[in-house]
């Protein structure tokens, strides 16, 4: 895994590979191509400007010639608010490792027939993953080519979320970056975009509707720029947020505060259509708690409410439904239930980073300078009362940007076993949410309306 020098020598590379004409790309040799896929997505992580640029095109518009495509779950979430399908809960992975992991993740999908998944990032995970929009949907088009996906692809940008604190004092700067990374975002292929106001719900007002205000308000204006900036004939679908997880457990009555204001608001600003999903708190957070010792402890999840949630999401407004974060790091036993209550999607993250930095295949050197760097950075005085085992739990995943080339460079022996193990776990992950065999239907439901990538 090599990022090439020059656009001219990627250029030479690809000759005989690509047929690139002045409106499209055709793919002359798919096994050469498969050959230098690796390259190329080095090229877009770890290349200069212009080469970068250049690879993460040659990948999209070769992608789509094979039949790989960015595309909306829109339609597919407003089938089942309709009733037209159920019993089953959408996976929405964030691949944090970027192109390693989403190979395994398409890999498993594929073998599994699934349709019926989710790539994305956080705006928090761009961040110390050195990660932006144009790498990662790179790298989903890089996985897909390599492992023969075909298909829809679900792009999400995930958690596009407002940061409270700087919201108090620069609450104009803050929506325009917002709105900024969305457009950035559009513009590589994320045809959905998960916005989280919920961090400014102001549980001081006297009412529901007035606490929920401020996020159902901000909420508007970002949907108002993801209308504006999605491509002719895409309807970018829209996740809206009433409960930061984490904290307090969410209400029904907060989710129709919201949803109402959100559609009072957005009939005024002329925005259309609204969400197609709501996220919720039921108890659970991001990565899990972990105790002194390490481990994680056990998570109570609120179903119930989840389930009724659900269900007033799609009865009363047509969405697909409620989504529950931070699932990855619980018990097996409960991923099945989700489909059973109707959770129209589940978010997945931190359970598939344990699971590489904790195999017994991880090559131990990296690992100890890993935890080595974590500890150097985050522990000490800047521990917080927490052990050496909370910091590296908590804060290993800012090690994946500083040590990506290092995480992508692994022997190719030892990079498959790891991948075969994620490759196990995502399977058990279909399976028990019911995704397996949903290609038909995401196929017949969600339309190819993008259109190929012009030549450079």
């Amino acid at each position: 895994m090599k990022p090439y020098a020059t656009v001219g020598e990627m250029h030479k590379a690809l000759t005989g590979v690509l047929l690139i004409k002045p409106t499209s790309v055709s793919v002359l040799d798919e096994s050469r191509l498969k050959a230098l896929t690796d390259d190329l997505i080095a090229s877009v992580a770890f290349g200069g400007d212009d080469v970068r640029k250049y690879a993460a095109w040659a990948l999209r518009a070769a992608a789509f010639d094979l039949g790989a495509y960015p595309a909306s779950i829109q339609s597919l979430y407003m089938a089942r608010g309709r009733g037209e399908w159920s019993g089953v809960t959408v996976p929405a992975i964030n691949a944090r490792f970027g192109y390693p992991q989403l190979r395994a993740g398409l890999r498993a999908a594929a073998d599994l027939n699934v349709g019926a998944v989710i790539w994305e990032i956080a705006r928090s995970e761009q961040g110390y993953t050195q990660t932006r929009p144009l790498e990662y949907a790179a790298g989903v088009y890089a996985a897909a080519i390599r492992e023969g996906w075909r298909g829809p692809l679900f792009i999400q940008g995930d958690h596009y979320q407002v940061n409270a604190k700087r919201f108090a004092t620069e609450p104009e700067a803050e929506l325009q970056d917002i709105e900024a990374l969305i457009k950035e975002s559009i513009e590589a292929g994320f045809y959905n975009i998960d916005i989280d106001s919920s961090t400014i719900v102001d549980l001081s007002q006297p009412t529901v509707d007035a606490q929920q205000h401020p996020n159902y308000e901000a909420a508007v204006r970002l949907a108002a720029c993801v209308r504006a900036a999605q491509p002719p004939g895409v309807v970018i679908s829209l996740g809206g947020e009433i409960g930061e997880v984490g904290g307090r457990n969410s209400t029904v009555e907060e989710l129709t505060a919201y949803v109402d204001g959100f559609a009072r608001l957005a009939t005024a600003a002329k925005v259309s259509p609204g969400p197609s999903k709501i996220s919720v708190q039921t108890g659970s957070s991001h990565g899990g708690v972990v105790l002194p010792d390490g481990s994680i402890a056990k998570v109570s999840l609120d179903f119930d409410v989840l389930g009724e949630m659900s269900k007033v999401g799609r009865e009363r407004y047509g969405m697909a439904g409620a989504v529950q974060h931070g699932a990855s790091t619980l018990p097996e036993d409960h991923f099945n239930r989700f489909p059973a209550i109707e959770t129209a999607e589940i978010h997945l993250a931190t359970g598939y980073q344990n699971m590489l930095y904790e195999s017994p295949n991880f090559p131990a050197a990296l690992k100890g300078e890993i935890d080595r760097y974590v500890i150097e950075k985050w522990g000490g005085a800047a521990a917080a009362g927490r052990t050496d085992a909370q910091v590296i739990y908590q804060e290993r995943k800012r090690a994946i940007g500083p040590f990506k080339q290092q995480l992508w460079a692994m022997e190719e022996s030892t990079a498959a076993k790891l991948r075969a193990e994620w490759g196990a776990v995502f399977s058990t992950h279909f399976r028990l949410l019911n995704v397996v065999n949903t290609r038909d239907l995401v196929e017949k439901t969600v339309p190819r309306v993008d259109t190929p990538v012009s030549a450079r």
